[in-house]
């Protein structure tokens, strides 16, 4: 930090009263500084236009363009004063031009401009004396615009700033839901396809052992799978992000979703692809794949149903998921965490989503219709054409 930066530093630390009145006290003295080189009785007019001179500078962030023109009248009246010290320069005319300068509108800098041109057209007495005072208010002049012009970057840095802090707080709660909605549909698949076989289970020990094995093996599986995934969610809030490498759902995966809650309890679950498979973005994929989930999950938990169609649509491009299930219809009232995540997975990707009664107002219908972009689906097993 040099010293020009502790100055402003300093300065911003005080009240603007405060500077300003200790700027005027400094240049009253250094306007009165010729009145104590020479050891003379100087009239009490002389005294009292270099008080006149500085004394507006108190006032100088208020109303510049009239400090600018006091003090400069003041400066001019000293012409009248008899037998006076000479003044080289009048600092406080100067000191006002810079606020004006800095701070006033386009107009009042226009008017010192021409006012104070006109001025050393009329009063100047001398050429070199002209030049001088040219240089000087020129040199008060450009150093207030350039002040102007770096007050006005600041602020544009500290507006991008906090844009950039905005922004930065608004992914992180982007980022938070998305992790609330992974480990609801996460949590809630596993446990729907725990509970159906576990309800299951008894059933399933008079039909043999094969069938008791092949519930318990479904449990496990829905264990595992819960575990994996929401180890990697974890993961991004232990090591800030690296976990998020790994990856995530697919279209691809839709399949073996499917093919895992066939296996469940007397449900039977079909996957159709319909139309020429083109391409979705990656987070409409991961919307596509937790959507089929979540509509599963609640087919699981609430259905009743005897089949479940899973269809994957591709019309002009885009992608429509459609699960359409046989079961109980939708209830009257509140649409429940799982609709309404269902929605917000879709808009994340870019997309809509509508839930209702099936086909001739039969069971539950779940769609959702996701824009084309760049991935595309890979054919696993349970598709069928």
């Amino acid at each position: 930090m040099n010293r020009y930066d502790g100055v402003v530093r300093w300065a911003r630390a005080r009240p603007p009263t405060v500077v300003d009145a200790a700027l005027a006290v400094a240049t009253l003295i250094a306007q009165l500084a010729p009145f104590v080189s020479t050891d003379r009785d100087w009239p009490l007019s002389a005294y009292l236009v270099c008080v006149a001179v500085s004394l507006p500078v108190i006032w100088r962030r208020r109303a510049p363009f009239a400090v600018l023109m006091a003090s400069e009248l003041a400066a001019a009246a000293y012409a009248f004063v008899p037998d006076g010290p000479r003044q080289p320069l009048w600092y406080g005319a100067l000191i006002a031009m810079f606020t004006v300068a800095a701070q006033a509108p386009r107009w009042q800098r226009v008017s010192a401009i021409v006012i104070i041109a006109w001025g050393a057209f009329l009063l100047t007495g001398s050429f070199e004396t002209a030049a001088r005072g040219a240089l000087l208010w020129t040199a008060a002049y450009v150093m207030g615009r350039a002040w102007a012009n770096r007050q006005e970057h600041l602020r544009t840095l500290r507006e991008r700033a906090r844009h950039l802090e905005r922004e930065r707080e608004l992914e992180a709660e982007r980022e938070r839901s998305r992790i609330a909605r992974d480990m609801h549909d996460i949590l809630a698949h596993a446990v729907s396809i725990t509970i159906a076989q576990a309800e299951a289970g008894p059933v399933a020990m008079r039909q043999g052992p094969e069938r008791t094995e092949a519930a318990f093996a479904a449990i496990a599986t829905a264990g595992r799978d819960a575990m994996a995934q929401l180890r990697r969610i974890l993961g991004v809030l232990d090591d800030g992000g690296a976990a998020d490498r790994a990856p995530q759902p697919t279209l691809a995966g839709i399949a073996d979703l499917v093919a895992q809650v066939s296996r469940v309890g007397t449900t039977a679950v079909t996957l159709t692809v319909s139309g020429r498979p083109g391409t979705v973005a990656p987070d409409a994929e991961v919307a596509a794949y937790r959507i089929v989930q979540e509509a599963l999950t609640n087919v699981l938990k609430h259905a009743e149903a005897e089949t479940v169609t899973v269809t994957l649509d591709w019309p002009d491009g885009d992608l429509v998921v459609t699960v359409t299930d046989d079961g109980r219809g939708p209830r009257a009232g509140n649409p429940g965490h799982g609709l309404i995540g269902i929605r917000e997975r879709a808009a994340s990707g870019g997309g809509s989503a509508e839930a209702g009664p099936g086909p001739g107002g039969r069971g539950f219908q779940v769609t959702a219709r996701l824009p084309a972009a760049a991935a595309e689906l890979t054919k696993g097993n349970g598709v069928t054409r």
